[in-house]
C-alpha cells in the first residue's frame, strides 16, 4: 500500500531552535494515526508543517505523492481543499450560528446551490449527533458539542485526510469517549484516514491503529500501540504509565 502521507528527513525550527530533528514517517489510507508525546515534544508543529501552516526548515512532505513544499499558493489550497481540520479550541465563528459557520468552506470552495449547501450542513451535522443546533451559536454550546459543530465543518467538503489536534483536550471523560467513537465512525463510514494529535491515554487506546511518538524532537517509535508498549523504550514504558513525562 502506497502512502497517503510521506514525510522524509523533516527539520522545523523556531528562530535557531529545532523543534523536529530529521523526522521520517509515512502514513497510511484508511488508518487512524496518533501522533503522542509529552508537552512541548512537537506535536503539533509536525502537523502544522505536513499541512505548511509553518514552512519546513528542510526535508520532504508529500501527499497524495505530490512534494508540497514545491507547490505553489493556488496548488496547495487545491490540496487542502480535500483535508479537513478539527483544531483544539474548535475555532468556530462566536458571532455566526453553528449552520453559517459549516456554510463557510462550501461557500468558499464550491459553486453549489443554497438548497444543496442547506442539505449539506443538515447531513453533517446529523452525522456527529447536533442536528438540534443547526441555529444555535457557539455560546449556547458545550465543549463536546462545540468540538462536534468543527468536526461538521471539518468534513464539509468530503476530506480524504482529516487532522485533529487535541480532540479530546476540555472535554469530561465521557464526552471524549463519545467524540472517539464519533471519529472511528467516520473512518469507517467516510473512509478517511485521520491524524490524531493528543496525550490523553484514553483516546489513544480507543482510536490508534498507529502511533507516531515523539520526545524533545525526535520520533522514537512509529508503528502499531502493542508493538510500542512492547519496544522497551524508556520513554514511552514512562508516557504509559503515568500519561505524562
Amino acid at each position: 500500500m502506497e502512502p497517503i502521507i510521506s514525510v522524509k528527513n523533516l527539520v522545523a525550527k523556531y528562530g535557531d531552535n529545532i523543534v523536529l530533528d530529521n523526522i521520517s514517517v509515512d502514513i497510511f489510507p484508511g488508518e487512524i494515526t496518533v501522533i503522542l508525546g509529552g508537552s512541548g515534544c512537537g506535536k503539533t508543529t509536525l502537523l502544522k508543517n505536513i499541512l505548511r501552516l509553518v514552512e519546513p526548515f528542510s526535508g520532504s512532505v508529500k501527499i497524495w505523492g505530490e512534494e508540497v513544499l514545491d507547490l505553489d499558493d493556488i496548488q496547495m489550497a487545491n490540496i487542502l481543499k480535500k483535508i479537513g481540520m478539527l483544531f483544539q479550541s474548535g475555532a468556530l465563528l462566536n458571532s455566526i450560528s453553528v449552520y453559517d459557520n459549516i456554510s463557510i468552506p462550501l461557500e468558499l470552495h464550491t459553486d453549489l446551490s443554497q438548497n444543496l449547501i442547506d442539505r449539506i450542513i443538515k447531513v453533517k451535522l446529523n452525522l456527529v449527533n447536533l442536528s438540534e443546533a443547526l441555529y444555535k451559536f457557539p455560546s449556547e454550546l458545550s465543549g463536546g458539542m462545540k468540538k462536534r459543530a468543527a468536526l461538521a465543518r471539518a468534513i464539509a467538503l468530503d476530506p480524504q485526510i482529516l487532522f485533529c489536534d487535541e480532540p479530546s483536550a476540555g472535554l469530561d471523560p465521557l464526552t471524549a469517549a463519545s467524540l472517539d467513537e464519533l471519529i472511528l465512525e467516520l473512518k469507517k463510514q467516510l473512509k478517511m484516514t485521520i491524524v490524531v494529535v493528543t496525550h490523553e491515554l484514553a483516546s489513544i487506546h480507543r482510536i490508534a491503529d498507529k502511533i507516531i511518538f515523539l520526545d524533545s524532537g525526535k520520533m522514537l517509535f512509529n508503528g502499531t500501540l502493542e508493538d510500542a508498549k512492547n519496544a522497551g523504550i524508556p520513554q514511552i514504558d514512562t508516557f504509559f504509565k503515568v500519561g505524562k513525562f
